[in-house]
């Protein structure tokens, strides 16, 4: 079978590989459908995310079908159409036996720390990590891993009713924050970016209407205040991996705010500690992965239409077409909000 590797930074290569042979107890074979593009894969593809190593499949972000299951597995049956949760924990774990397997520190991201489903074959996975969703599409099922990252930061700030929330960043994870924002009653959604065009998706397709250009000698922070009467943002939920928007966000927070980054930075960051992060008396978080409870409570949020993927998609691309079209998704101009390979 064909599959696509990152061979190192900047190189795709077309390799073969077997398919899958049978299935141990407690997994499953399966087929990729889809796979969408996150800035996961592009940072790897650049060779700037941290915990990526070369030559690897990509593709963590999967709608798959079930070829082939092991005696043990009781959730998913062949045929089965189902969302990856790419996220191999051990079970053991101190941190798993907490109910934190999005953290564990053995955690083994399929895509990323190994191959993942850019291929044309079958491969194995643990069948506890697939979701079903027979009635939903494969685009649909792809999406689900990238809600699924802004579902739990969401959940890690815990907004109030009454509260302002700022979301600075408007690509797919900051898009994914806002999809769970805009369900929640009674508070005020305020999202940043410096590119207008994707404020103005926000606004045309989330309904998010309250918006900040990012400005880079730092004028957005009285629109800020202004929009919360002098007050500034309850809950701020950084979707950059940027480190200057990082360290400069706290800034943004109201006293006893909270602020979660789910971007990723290999760099330090640094904030004033005294007039800032200690006299306001902030909280300050991290947003890993996600649950695995997450997952099918977002392809019923899917299959209900509280959630529209549709709009997500703004560009399609065959399996074949990869090693050539890849780069250009790098480009910010390209105005990409989704990427789907289609595999199948």
């Amino acid at each position: 079978m064909k599959a696509i590797e990152f061979t190192e930074p900047k190189k795709i290569t077309v390799i073969d590989r077997p398919d899958a042979g049978e299935p141990k107890d407690d997994e499953a074979v399966v087929r990729s459908h889809r796979m969408g593009i996150c800035g996961t894969d592009l940072s790897c593809f650049l060779g700037k995310f941290p915990f990526f190593s070369y030559p690897r499949i990509p593709g963590h972000e999967l709608g798959v079908e079930v070829v082939a299951v092991g005696k043990n597995v009781q959730n998913v049956k062949p045929g089965d159409k189902c969302s990856l949760e790419p996220y191999v924990n051990n079970p053991s774990s101190t941190a798993s036996q907490k109910g934190a397997s999005n953290c564990c520190p053995d955690v083994q991201v399929i895509g990323v720390h190994n191959d993942g489903g850019l291929r044309q074959g079958t491969f194995i996975v643990p069948a506890r990590k697939l979701h079903p969703g027979n009635d939903l599409s494969y685009d649909q099922l792809a999406l689900v891993e990238t809600l699924a990252i802004g579902y739990h930061a969401v959940q890690r700030g815990n907004p109030q009713p009454g509260e302002t929330v700022l979301v600075i960043g408007a690509g797919p994870i900051g898009l994914s924050c806002l999809e769970f924002l805009k369900l929640i009653p009674d508070i005020s959604v305020i999202v940043m970016d410096q590119v207008a065009g994707r404020l103005d998706f926000c606004s045309q397709h989330l309904g998010i209407h309250q918006s900040v250009v990012f400005q880079p000698d730092g004028s957005h922070l009285e629109k800020i205040l202004a929009m919360t009467h002098g007050q500034g943002a309850d809950m701020i939920i950084d979707a950059t991996g940027n480190p200057n928007s990082m360290s400069s966000c706290l800034e943004y927070a109201a006293h006893t705010g909270r602020v979660v980054y789910v971007g990723i930075t290999t760099s330090n960051l640094v904030f004033p500690h005294a007039p800032v992060f200690h006299r306001r008396e902030l909280t300050l978080m991290a947003s890993r992965n996600a649950l695995p409870s997450d997952f099918p409570k977002i392809i019923d949020l899917i299959r209900s239409g509280k959630i529209n993927t549709d709009v997500w998609i703004t560009h399609r691309i065959a399996f074949d077409d990869v090693p050539d079209g890849f780069e250009p998704f790098t480009h910010p101009d390209r105005g990409t909000i989704k990427a789907m390979i289609e595999i199948q």
